[in-house]
């Protein structure tokens, strides 16, 4: 049987074909490379490698060696890796949930690095409204949901995206033909609202009671759904402050998404229930924080807040 250091070295050697950089790599000395070298070709009767002050080559000897071992080399890691998820709780199933069309391909890069990491796990995933999007999470529906924050009374990952916000009017209102508002102009007219099953927390990031120099902002009638608060918003019976990709999810010839310049971008990430904090969530919340780049909001423990769980 060959030690795993003999093979990582013999495998290492092979795909760099240079001892100085083979022992960079695995952080030993060139001297043991070439031992471990030597002595693999006692065993085998023959030499590996054909070298010289300038080159290093595989013979064809080391070279079906080398295709011989790295299946099961990668098989023998593979059951390695399934084990640790195994021991760790990385199997089963994670039930996974987005809320906002735009949110999903964000949410599928996710599932595709967590599966791939960890195919004893088999995720599903669905689609929420805001009408349940909490519920779902309480009831055990779905384990796991990327959302806006802020989502009060779960836990949090780090910021996954951002987007700018913008204001939603009617095609024949005033304010349609601007270039860009300001958030005061929200003291100036009804403001569609969210169900009243939405977070406080995010009613005031979104819809705010007070404009930032204080103004009381008149509330209008709320909607069911996103659609339905676009529909109000459509008959001219409020505003309504979005992200920025509603214009390519939500096009619609009645309404006019105008920038909003003096507010700060809306955020979105992970959420769950603080007491199912599992390893397939904390496992999950890595894979997708690995997509993205990381982010200076995400904080280092685990809390309420945003956390990165690595």
């Amino acid at each position: 049987m060959l030690e795993r250091l003999e093979t990582e070295i013999f495998l290492t050697l092979a795909e760099e074909l240079h001892f100085g950089r083979t022992a960079e790599r695995l952080q030993i000395t060139t001297g043991r490379v070439s031992q471990v070298i030597k002595k693999l070709e006692r065993r085998v009767g023959g030499a590996l490698f054909e070298r010289n002050s300038r080159t290093v080559r595989l013979t064809p000897v080391g070279r079906q060696l080398a295709e011989d071992l790295r299946p099961l080399v990668t098989a023998m890691e593979e059951a390695l890796c399934r084990a640790g998820d195994a021991s760790r709780g990385v199997t089963g199933e994670l039930r996974v949930a987005f809320l906002g069309e735009w949110t999903a391909p964000a949410l599928l890069r996710a599932v595709g690095l967590f599966t791939e990491r960890h195919p004893d796990c088999r995720v599903h995933v669905r689609e929420v409204q805001l009408s349940n999007s909490r519920a779902s999470l309480l009831d055990g529906s779905i384990d796991i949901l990327l959302a806006s924050y802020p989502f009060d009374g779960m836990a949090c990952g780090p910021v996954l995206l951002r987007e700018e916000r913008v204001l939603a009017v009617a095609a024949g209102h005033p304010l349609a033909g601007e270039r860009s508002v300001s958030a005061e102009v929200l003291a100036q007219y009804p403001v569609v609202q969210y169900p009243d099953v939405t977070s406080a927390g995010f009613k005031r990031d979104r819809t705010p009671d007070r404009t930032p120099s204080g103004r009381p902002v008149p509330k209008g009638p709320a909607g069911g759904s996103f659609s339905e608060m676009l529909t109000l918003v459509a008959m001219d019976r409020g505003v309504l402050p979005v992200g920025e990709h509603s214009r390519q999810y939500y096009p619609r010839p009645d309404i006019a998404y105008v920038p909003l310049h003096d507010t700060p971008p809306i955020e979105r990430g992970l959420v769950w229930p603080e007491g199912n904090t599992t390893e397939r969530v904390r496992a999950f919340v890595r894979a997708a924080t690995d997509t993205v780049k990381p982010t200076p909001t995400a904080s280092a423990a685990p809390s309420t807040g945003r956390s990165p769980y690595g």
